[in-house]
């Protein structure tokens, strides 16, 4: 009984050991990212990054979370640190993004609080940083979690003309958030394992899209297309939604210089790919606003009453631009629209704080359609869905277009 009881005081000591050093690594990380910003020499990227761990020590703690949860958010502005980490080389950004998986994935790999059965695609994009994870530990648990979430892919609804479904709850629509939660995961995942054998199925959603939810008229794609036609917010002849939202445009940009990555030039879908994105980079530059070199939050709509200059879009475009001359999808001139876009980021936006940390604002918080309280995607809608300063949606996508434009 006496050693039975020594075993659990022992046991009990050891685990308040844990969280106390847990606790401790967590505080040190948020004192040196504070010391760190004191650097006059200090990219645009670095300042974000060291902002966002100085004030959520825990990669989990993003978006002011205080449980772990894997969640779309979190992935974006883990992967943008981990690009990050790939330019600086610099230890304390890998350690932050590995901290979020750690705090997630158990050792056989089972993910907490993800819910296969809910089909949701935007659970698959924070599976984006397990790749050079695996790749550097090689435990096996990270490539469990990577198969598991391949598994949803294989089991996500459809359209009937080969789509993903956004969601379970969200039947027979295809969003144009999805193509950036769960196509370049999928891109990645089958050139890496698979040798490419589902790259013509990633294609094919870009495909689907570019068919059935493009303006003609302004080279733009809609929120969102039911194929059913049966939401109220969906065109009764094409199942387009009402109004083109910039975040949503900037998802699907983002989605198509990230795909890219994984698609050889030799791949028969490579250039059309390439071309979606040179269109719509042709279609964004005439929507830019003249003075400021950002985008509004319904994109074609300056100047009407409500509407306003928006951060996540605007970085979203930044990068997927400078990314795409970078890699030699788009002429040079796009480099240009990219840096008038950032500088617009940088003087209109960005607020520095008292704690020496930036502050990225005019940001949406969040947008949708459908689902309860009904979301109409009305142009009222859109401009009064609520703002957050820093809003994980913005200040992921800030942190790659500074990357990408070595700003």
């Amino acid at each position: 009984m006496k050693l039975m009881r020594a075993k659990q005081f022992l046991f009990t000591f050891i685990l308040i050991g844990a969280l106390g050093f847990t606790s401790c690594k967590s505080q040190s990380n948020a004192t040196s990212a504070a010391k760190d910003l004191t650097s006059s020499k200090l990219k645009w990227s670095e300042k974000m990054a060291l902002t966002l761990m100085m004030r959520h020590p825990k990669a989990f703690q993003i978006d002011d979370r205080t449980t772990a949860k894997w969640d779309y958010v979190h992935g974006l502005v883990a992967s943008s640190i981990e690009e990050l980490y790939k330019k600086t080389k610099d230890e304390k950004y890998y350690e932050y993004v590995k901290g979020y998986a750690d705090a997630l994935i158990d050792e056989n790999g089972k993910i907490a609080t993800y819910e296969m059965d809910k089909y949701n695609i935007d659970m698959v994009v924070a599976a984006n940083i397990l790749f050079d994870i695996y790749d550097r530990t090689k435990e096996n648990k990270y490539l469990v979690a990577m198969q598991t979430i391949r598994k949803q892919l294989d089991n996500q609804p459809r359209t009937a003309s080969g789509g993903f479904w956004h969601k379970q709850i969200y039947p027979n629509q295809m969003w144009l958030d999805g193509l950036y939660m769960g196509q370049p995961f999928y891109a990645q995942y089958t050139t890496k394992f698979e040798n490419g054998k589902k790259l013509d199925d990633v294609a094919k959603q870009f495909e689907l899209l570019e068919k059935n939810d493009k303006d003609p008229k302004t080279g733009l794609l809609y929120h969102a297309w039911d194929e059913s036609r049966k939401m109220p917010w969906a065109d009764k002849v094409t199942g387009k939604s009402p109004n083109f939202w910039s975040r949503a445009l900037g998802w699907y940009a983002m989605a198509l210089v990230d795909v890219l990555d994984n698609f050889p030039k030799e791949h028969p879908k490579q250039k059309e790919l390439v071309g979606y994105l040179n269109e719509l980079a042709v279609a964004l530059e005439k929507v830019q606003d003249k003075k400021t070199g950002l985008w509004y939050q319904v994109t074609d709509m300056a100047g009407r009453e409500g509407n306003y200059l928006e951060a996540s879009g605007s970085s979203m475009f930044a990068y997927a631009l400078a990314k795409g001359v970078n890699k030699g999808y788009l002429p040079a001139k796009f480099k240009k629209v990219a840096n008038f876009a950032f500088d617009g980021l940088t003087t209109k936006l960005i607020r520095v704080d008292a704690d020496g940390g930036i502050t990225l604002t005019q940001c949406c918080q969040v947008a949708g359609l459908g689902g309860n309280p009904y979301r109409d995607g009305s142009y009222e809608y859109y401009v009064n869905e609520k703002k957050k300063d820093n809003d994980p949606k913005a200040t992921g996508p800030f942190i790659l277009a500074a990357i990408e434009l070595n700003r």
